[in-house]
């Protein structure tokens, strides 16, 4: 069983960055999807990020060119380096995978971390 733990969150002012991390305990081989998701306050969870096995990555619009997504494989983390920070990215920043998929929509994540912090101050 997979486990994800997140971590990097923090306080900062806009225009500010932050890089935050997820570590993958257990094993995820062949096909694959990892991804970065937030709640902000009152609001639904949305996908940000995402890049598969392949390498493909996608984000959503209000994000591309402030957001990047990576992973490292030797040190088996994902990353999400988040720049030009706004208030209105304030949430929680979730990591998620699904297994045996490429190329994956939203709803298809299955398996989710407990989240990170993200404050932006004006």
């Amino acid at each position: 069983q997979v486990q994800l733990v997140e971590s990097g969150g923090g306080s900062v002012q806009a225009g500010g960055s932050l890089r935050l991390s997820c570590a993958v305990f257990g094993y995820i081989y062949g096909s694959y999807c990892m991804g970065w998701f937030r709640q902000a306050p009152g609001k639904e969870r949305e996908g940000v990020a995402a890049i598969d096995s392949e390498g493909t990555t996608s984000y959503i619009r209000s994000v591309k060119g402030r957001f990047t997504i990576s992973q490292d494989n030797d040190e088996n983390t994902l990353h999400l380096t988040i720049g030009s920070l706004k208030p209105e990215d304030t949430a929680m920043y979730y990591c998620a995978a699904v297994r045996d998929k490429t190329n994956c929509g939203w709803g298809d994540f299955n398996t989710w971390g407990r989240g990170t912090r993200v404050t932006v101050s004006s």
